[in-house]
């Protein structure tokens, strides 16, 4: 039994997309380019973004939140409006690890030094019946360094570096009280943002 249901009066072909809102959001200049941008870029980026240390750690900003809807709102304008400033702490963390774990800072300098001299040489080796030039024999170079930089500690340090990161950008963000230092200027920058 075959059943024909005519519905061409009912349904049209005339269909348009729903409207794409052009809103921008935290990391919106990174991602939505269609090519991949190199490190020049992002650091001139960044050095642009970044917002004065003074505003940054001034201490009288510092304020605890009514609710939780101005924490969730205070927390993302915050990691907006300091992303620059908490990606400087991020790296002087990074920094103050490697510099008291002096293992991890001699395997990193045996590594980098290692690469060093094959790009000097620029000789090709064969290993396994396979040629390498030199850019494969650094990629081999800091593979065989894994185990070693894992024997050093390097995943203890990492671990710590991207807790103590998150707990102090954190902490900022939920107790910096932001509407202090909205202007003129930046209100549409948090606006877009938001």
């Amino acid at each position: 039994m075959d059943v024909n249901i005519d519905m061409s009066d009912k349904v049209s072909g005339n269909m348009a997309p729903p409207p794409q809102s052009e809103q921008k959001n935290l990391f919106s200049s990174v991602f939505n380019r269609s090519r991949v941008p190199n490190i020049a870029e992002l650091l001139r980026e960044v050095r642009q973004n970044i917002r004065p240390w003074s505003e940054f750690l001034n201490m009288s900003n510092f304020k605890t939140v009514a609710n939780i809807q101005r924490l969730s709102g205070r927390l993302v304008r915050n990691l907006a409006y300091f992303q620059s400033n908490y990606l400087f702490v991020f790296l002087g963390l990074v920094l103050y690890c490697l510099l008291t774990s002096p293992l991890i800072l001699i395997v990193l300098g045996g590594v980098f030094y290692a690469c060093y001299k094959v790009r000097q040489l620029n000789t090709k080796i064969t290993i396994l019946q396979r040629e390498l030039n030199a850019g494969q024999q650094c990629i081999l170079i800091n593979c065989a360094a894994i185990p070693i930089l894992y024997l050093a500690g390097a995943g203890a340090a990492m671990f710590w570096v991207l807790g103590a990161s998150f707990f102090v950008i954190s902490l900022h963000a939920v107790f910096y009280n932001i509407d202090a230092v909205v202007t003129e200027d930046t209100e549409t920058f948090l606006a877009e943002t938001v």
